[in-house]
């Protein structure tokens, strides 16, 4: 059934009047008679009574008019709902993040205004550590994710990295420990400490850049205790179980005891980046990672500005 036989057919029965009818669809009236007689004849029957005084719909016809207005309505939602779709307006945007990353102010900025700018876009947030959102992504089950910057990455050309911000790793330990009076610290008077670390086989960021780190100082972090979260980690340290080399962010997880001291090392520093899939077509993507530049591009600015100053 073509919707322009539709169309034609509802401007009809709701003028009751072939000239008025045509005058509103911008045709002249012999198409629209045309249109009407060729549905009818697709359906099989008369839509309207038609004398020299008036035009008034059949019982089919009056029948046809509610279901044609529904079918109008549903197409014109279609052709709507596709258009802000290929715009990036509605749909579903599943984003990957680390445990901490909240912790980081610039995140939940990103997503607020995300979500202020595509309020119809269901926005889905999946807790992963990095190396398992980048086979998440690789398996279509994120669209980007926030990530510590990998290394050792199987195919680097399968994903495409944005910087969101760097930060410096830290030494982390309890207040009495002999350390702790050390403004800086050096990486390697950790060499024969016990660590409070994350598993190996985690799968975070961190882990493989602390360890490369602490190998470039000739030693092995000797981790004695295993935890997965970073507050898990600290909270350890509390406890007097050792110390560890994490992010700076977490100096914001105020543990009673506990203090963050910087490294004697200029490549002590970690970044937090912004995950997708290469070549990533999907109009969702495109605005999250257009709104993730533009935000790194102000908190940039207002940095440079601040040290201007």
């Amino acid at each position: 059934m073509d919707l322009r036989h539709l169309r034609h057919f509802v401007a009809v029965a709701e003028e009751l009047h072939f000239s008025r009818a045509a005058a509103r669809l911008g045709i002249g009236q012999p198409p629209l008679s045309q249109s009407i007689q060729a549905l009818e004849t697709e359906l099989g029957a008369r839509l309207f009574e038609r004398t020299k005084r008036r035009v008034e719909l059949t019982e089919p016809g009056q029948l046809l008019l509610d279901e044609a207005r529904a079918i109008l309505a549903r197409a014109e939602r279609a052709v709507v709902l596709t258009r802000r779709a290929a715009r990036g307006e509605v749909g579903e945007l599943r984003v990957g993040f680390t445990a901490a990353a909240p912790t980081l102010p610039v995140v939940p900025r990103i997503i607020d205004a995300y979500r202020r700018a595509r309020p119809d876009v269901h926005l889905t947030l999946v807790e992963l550590p990095s190396k398992q959102q980048l086979t998440a992504l690789a398996e279509h089950r994120l669209d980007v994710g926030f990530i510590r910057e990998p290394r050792n990455v199987p195919d680097p050309s399968a994903f495409a990295f944005h910087t969101v911000v760097r930060e410096p790793l830290l030494a982390v330990m309890r207040a009495d420990h002999p350390l702790a009076a050390l403004d800086v610290v050096p990486l390697t008077a950790l060499r024969d400490e016990p660590f409070v670390f994350y598993p190996a086989d985690f799968g975070t960021s961190t882990h493989e850049q602390v360890f490369a780190l602490c190998a470039t100082a000739g030693f092995r972090p000797n981790v004695t205790q295993d935890a997965r979260e970073a507050f898990t980690i600290i909270g350890l340290i509390a406890a007097g179980l050792g110390v560890s080399i994490l992010p700076a962010q977490l100096r914001q997880v105020a543990l009673e005891g506990v203090v963050y001291r910087p490294l004697d090392r200029e490549d002590a520093f970690t970044t937090l980046q912004l995950a997708q899939r290469s070549g990533e077509r999907s109009p969702l993507v495109r605005n999250f990672t257009d709104l993730v530049a533009r935000i790194v591009r102000e908190i940039e600015a207002g940095l440079g500005a601040r040290l201007g100053e």
